[in-house]
């Protein structure tokens, strides 16, 4: 059964092998081809981004029926719920950070990931359908926690010091949600003092999606994470469904987080 669909876009969760391969097969035009990420099991011949957690994933799709039959899926996310996260022993996210706190909170959680949009559909509706039919699986689950890595591209943080400093200044998580990047390449995200910020500068600087999550009352973790694999530097993103406002928690139910 469809999520959601109207005509020409339509999202669902992936049913079988050849569905996840097309979302594989986006996330490597995407992250690959286009960012210039790897990974150990990157699929270069057959043009697949893919890892060791995929098989347990839910894996939403975003499809455009007015393309070519093999060629439709045009956006994607990545879900996993504690449930499913207790059957591999982890969260992907938790190669990056100390999750504990979450963890031990008692509260339901939904990890999120790989998120993105074929080029031609960015900044128009393709997100709206993502979000909407992501803020469905939220209320079906009753999810309580969102969180997930989100990325900068690059790995220098100084070149990256104003939008990681404003996340730091402006958005650090509380401290019964303050995840924290693990030691081993724990990055400081406090590299400008909050005020020698320039914040308009540093907002331009900041991805989409964060901005998006922000809106919506977000938080990031302590510390940023570089990727060299992805050639990324990460933070995490947290988002408590009890902390929004009615405001933020209309905006997240018409899926407009993009």
């Amino acid at each position: 059964m469809p999520i959601s669909h109207e005509p020409r876009f339509a999202v669902t969760l992936a049913a079988d092998e050849a569905d996840l391969r097309a979302a594989q097969r986006l996330r490597y035009e995407v992250f690959v081809a286009e960012l210039g990420g790897g990974g150990a099991m990157v699929d270069h011949e057959n043009r697949l981004e893919r890892d060791r957690f995929d098989p347990f994933f839910d894996h939403l799709i975003l499809r455009d029926d007015a393309r070519a039959p093999g060629d439709r899926v045009i956006g994607v996310y990545r879900l996993l719920r504690d449930d499913q996260a207790a059957r591999i022993g982890q969260f992907y996210s938790e190669d990056e950070y100390d999750l504990s706190v979450l963890k031990s909170s008692g509260r339901k959680l939904l990890e999120l990931g790989r998120s993105c949009l074929h080029r031609d559909y960015r900044g128009g509706m393709a997100m709206f359908h993502l979000w909407n039919s992501l803020a469905s699986y939220v209320s079906d689950h009753e999810i309580e926690i969102l969180f997930g890595v989100a990325s900068f591209h690059g790995t220098d943080p100084d070149a990256l010091a104003a939008p990681l400093s404003l996340l730091h200044h402006g958005h650090l998580a509380p401290p019964d949600l303050r995840v924290r990047a693990r030691p081993e390449h724990f990055t400081a995200m406090d590299r400008i003092a909050a005020e020698a910020l320039d914040r308009k500068a540093a907002v331009l600087e900041i991805p989409a999606l964060i901005k998006a999550y922000l809106r919506l009352g977000g938080f990031v973790g302590e510390g940023a994470w570089i990727d060299h694999a992805f050639n990324t530097i990460d933070v995490c993103l947290i988002l408590d469904t009890a902390r929004m406002s009615d405001r933020q928690r209309a905006i997240y139910s018409r899926g407009r987080g993009a």
